[in-house]
């Protein structure tokens, strides 16, 4: 059975990522073919110069800040966003959230690959920092989740102090400028289809139908070469 790749474009501290995750995940579920899909997650900072200090104030007055509106303002999206969010079964809680750089993050979720454990990782690291408020840039909290995931420790802790993997997380933001992303949740199916943001379920289950379709060999009947035969009418 010939296997699906979808590359997935996101970052940690995108509330659109986990959204989008989740409703492909949806999709995946109808999908009468799941298991010739191969999920590969692609690392893609959104702000890579921000390192954000314990105490700098909450998620809301960042946002403010970083589009020149008002707290309310960004009180009242992230509102609509958590709505959004409920629907797919998230709960999303702004309130708590601690702004983080997600350099470290990228980093251990390239480590989950090698260890079979990546979309696990990025799920888990998707709630700490969403649902839960946790600070995913501190070293501590990423060696606790790490041990939930049942990643060999001593690696884990290489990772988290010293650069390994930051080359994977480079050449993955290297490869989204290549092929033009500049926003995430970005999707790319097979290496032919792209889907930008966290689309309706529907078109991730019209996307995966499509490239089922078109990956299937199929006989090639040439002009011509039609002999003496019978037909499904019993005509002969």
């Amino acid at each position: 059975m010939k296997k699906i790749s979808v590359e997935i474009w996101s970052d940690i501290v995108c509330p659109f990522c986990y959204i989008g995750k989740r409703r492909l995940e949806n999709a995946l579920a109808k999908f009468p073919h799941r298991d010739a899909i191969d999920i590969h997650w692609r690392s893609f900072e959104l702000d890579a110069d921000s390192n954000p200090q314990p105490g700098e104030g909450s998620l809301y007055k960042r946002l403010a800040a970083k589009y020149g509106n008002t707290e309310e303002w960004a009180r009242q999206m992230s509102a609509n966003m958590t709505e959004m969010a409920a629907a797919e079964g998230l709960a999303f809680d702004f309130d708590r959230a601690v702004p983080a750089n997600t350099f470290r993050a990228h980093r251990l979720v390239h480590l989950a690959e090698q260890h079979g454990r990546q979309d696990a990782a990025k799920e888990r690291l998707f709630k700490a920092y969403l649902e839960e408020g946790l600070d995913i840039n501190d070293v501590p909290t990423l060696q606790a989740l790490a041990a939930e995931l049942q990643l060999p420790a001593d690696a884990v802790t290489d990772v988290l102090t010293s650069d390994a993997f930051a080359q994977e997380v480079r050449h993955d933001e290297y490869q989204a400028r290549q092929i033009g992303v500049r926003g995430v949740p970005y999707f790319v199916f097979d290496d032919k289809y792209a889907v930008s943001g966290a689309q309706p379920t529907e078109l991730f289950e019209e996307v995966l139908a499509k490239v089922w379709e078109e990956a299937q060999p199929r006989p090639v009947e040439l002009t011509g070469a039609a002999g003496a035969a019978c037909d499904l009418d019993g005509n002969c």
